[in-house]
């Protein structure tokens, strides 16, 4: 007879898989270093500001991934990239 532990709890297995994220962004093609995930229960919340859309779908896209059988959250806020609409008043 085999003493079989019990699984780890899934909040321990998703912390290691959000930390693993977060350096896959940080490492990554993307280079996102502002981007910030919590943990709220068994759900992670991105929160942070990007460059472009498509930077954040990437991003949101790889966390989907990543955290497969969790729910992601995007609170992730896209920069002005607009010029200023009138000139900087300097005294």
């Amino acid at each position: 007879m085999t003493d079989a532990s019990p699984p780890p709890p899934a909040t321990e297995n998703l912390d290691y898989r959000v930390a693993h994220l977060a350096d896959r962004l940080a490492a990554g093609p993307l280079g996102e270093l502002g981007v910030r995930l919590e943990l709220r229960g068994d759900s992670v919340l991105l929160t942070g500001t990007v460059p472009s859309a498509q930077c954040r779908d990437e991003i949101l896209h790889l966390a989907r991934e990543d955290l497969s059988g969790h729910p992601v959250h995007c609170d992730l806020m896209i920069a002005g990239t607009s010029s200023p609409d009138r000139g900087e008043d300097l005294t």
